[in-house]
């Protein structure tokens, strides 16, 4: 009895721990959702912001949202390519490391700009306008370098495999049509040739100059006037013109002589 009260103790006590653990994970998942979808809002309400600025203040203050908004577009973009290409290629674990030493430079840039926006002395921030410009394209150049790397080396792939499957596709295609291949024609000798040629030389009619047939001999009188005459056709008589005859003449009366005697009539008994 107390063995199997342990036993449903130990089964209580199991589907307590798996029970809590599910929770810990669907809360954990459910706050990472949260957590990402507050970063996603956060960040297009910063890029909304970044980009009314570049069009509405002008100077220094909307060159420095212009700056800040190209580079953490640039950056965004290298990353989510990197990443989704990581996936398929291990290869690009590298470029992934030198992306991350690029973002952690993208990242102090990002955050100095953004202090640079509340500088009272533009006077000052005109001044430092060039050198942070010429960060700003190197950091953003090297990100699409790497970005469009990795675009271009999924295109090869791509290419590579779709040369290799049509290839593989023809081939089938030409085994499966094995019937529409042509036969090997059997290759004429030069004597065949030469005697070919001699005997269209010879054959008549094969120069290029057609000769005319002579005409026909006009028909002599006779056939003239034999031609021209007509008999009475009287196997095709109508049967109107005709009496119509038996198909089988019938016999004649045949005649009586006094010493014949007269036939009896058959008796009936």
């Amino acid at each position: 009895m107390e063995a199997v009260i342990a036993v449903f103790a130990l089964l209580i006590v199991l589907f307590l721990g798996l029970g809590v653990y599910a929770t810990v994970k669907v809360v954990g998942a459910a706050k990472r959702g949260v957590d990402r979808g507050i970063t996603q809002a956060r960040r297009t309400v910063e890029d909304q912001t970044l980009r009314a600025k570049s069009f509405a203040q002008p100077g220094a203050a909307g060159e420095l949202a212009q700056l800040r908004l190209k580079l953490r577009t640039s950056m965004r973009a290298t990353q989510d390519a990197l990443q989704a290409a990581v996936a398929e290629d291990a290869s690009l674990k590298e470029s992934v490391g030198l992306f991350e030493r690029l973002s952690a430079h993208g990242h102090e840039l990002d955050g100095e700009l953004r202090r640079l926006e509340s500088e009272p002395d533009r006077a000052a921030l005109t001044e430092r306008l060039p050198g942070l410009r010429e960060r700003t394209e190197r950091i953003t150049h090297s990100a699409d370098s790497l970005r469009w790397a990795a675009r271009d080396r999924a295109r090869r792939f791509a290419e590579d495999d779709l040369d290799s499957l049509s290839a593989q596709i023809d081939m089938e295609s030409g085994a499966l049509r094995h019937w529409t291949a042509p036969e090997p024609q059997p290759a004429s000798s030069p004597q065949s040739e030469s005697s070919g040629q001699s005997a269209s030389s010879t054959r008549p009619g094969s120069s290029s100059r057609s000769v005319a047939p002579p005409p026909w001999p006009e028909a002599s009188a006779a056939d003239a006037t034999t031609a021209g005459q007509t008999w009475r056709d009287t196997a095709q008589s109508s049967p109107e013109q005709e009496p119509a005859r038996p198909a089988i003449t019938p016999p004649a009366a045949r005649p009586t002589y006094p010493w014949q005697k007269k036939p009896r009539p058959e008796s009936t008994t």
